[in-house]
C-alpha cells in the first residue's frame, strides 16, 4: 500500500490540538466498501480520516476522487494486519465442481 503522510488535527477521538503524523491506509471503491472499512476500524479502536469521502459519489469513476483513509503512523501495523484479513484468495475451483451431462 501507498504510504503518504500528511498531518491532520480533527482525527476522531483526538482533541483539536494534538496534530498527527497519518499514512495513507488505503482506499474505498464503493460506498459500501468505506462502511466496512470504518467500521472496522471504529470497532476496533483505531482513529482514521477519510478523504473525498462523498465527493466520489458526485463524480463516480474519477481516481483522484475515490475515498483515501488514513491512520495514525503509530496504528498502521495494526490496522494493515485487520484489513489484511479481509482479502480473501482467489482460486480456481473449476476441478472441484461436478461434470454437466
Amino acid at each position: 500500500m501507498n504510504r503518504s503522510e500528511c498531518t491532520v488535527s480533527n482525527m476522531k477521538k483526538q482533541r483539536s490540538s494534538d496534530r498527527r503524523a497519518l499514512v495513507r491506509l488505503g482506499e474505498a471503491y464503493s460506498v459500501g466498501e468505506l462502511a466496512i472499512l470504518q467500521s472496522l476500524l471504529e470497532g476496533s479502536g483505531i482513529p482514521y480520516v477519510v478523504r473525498h469521502a462523498h465527493v466520489s459519489s458526485l463524480y463516480p469513476g474519477v481516481p483522484a476522487l475515490t475515498p483515501q483513509i488514513y491512520v495514525d503512523e503509530r496504528e498502521i501495523g495494526r490496522a494493515e494486519r485487520l484489513l489484511g484479513r479481509l482479502r480473501l484468495e482467489v482460486r480456481d475451483v473449476s476441478d472441484e465442481l461436478p461434470e454437466r451431462g
